[in-house]
């Protein structure tokens, strides 16, 4: 799952704790962990939804301004059948994603 720096950057500082994919095929997991440019984070639950379901507050906490903010980042996303909301949080490690 590649992560844009500045959302990396959010997620670090604790502004950002949600993240939406579609995809054909996850490529994280539930009690995982993600090595980034930034840091290592944690994968704490992942939930397989209907993007119609995203609530304003989850958009707010994917960095989103608004729903319909969500809604074209949503249309500028690949294809793929299935679609998650993601939790996850910095867990540690330095600017190459290694360490503590």
């Amino acid at each position: 799952m590649l992560l844009k720096r500045e959302l990396l950057e959010d997620i670090k500082a604790g502004k950002v704790d949600l993240v939406f994919r579609r995809w054909s095929r996850p490529t994280v997991r539930a009690g995982g962990t993600l090595k980034t440019k930034v840091a290592i984070l944690a994968i704490d639950a992942m939930d397989e939804m209907d993007p119609a379901e995203v609530s304003l507050a989850d958009a707010q906490r994917a960095g989103v301004a608004d729903l319909d903010a969500f809604r074209r980042w949503l249309d500028s996303m690949k294809p793929g059948h299935l679609f998650h909301r993601i939790r996850l949080r910095y867990l540690g490690g330095d600017q190459n994603g290694t360490g503590a």
